[in-house]
């Protein structure tokens, strides 16, 4: 086994440059480009609690006394 992996020579499906590269895709220079308009970076999710609405009623056993 090599230590480099096989790279693939093909044409940069964005700019149409030829380009060798692991995985086919966007060249390096594309993919700076596409982070740099986009890569807004992962911010934090906020999620609401979990309330039941009124239609849902509670288990009758749960309500028995």
């Amino acid at each position: 086994m090599s230590a480099l992996p096989d790279l693939l020579h093909f044409d940069c499906p964005r700019c149409n440059q030829p380009v060798d590269e692991r995985l086919y895709g966007p060249c390096r220079e594309c993919r700076d480009a596409l982070s740099a308009l986009g890569g807004q970076g992962g911010g934090e999710v906020v999620t609401e609690r979990f309330e039941p609405r009124m239609h849902v009623v509670p288990n009758q056993v749960a309500t028995k006394e």
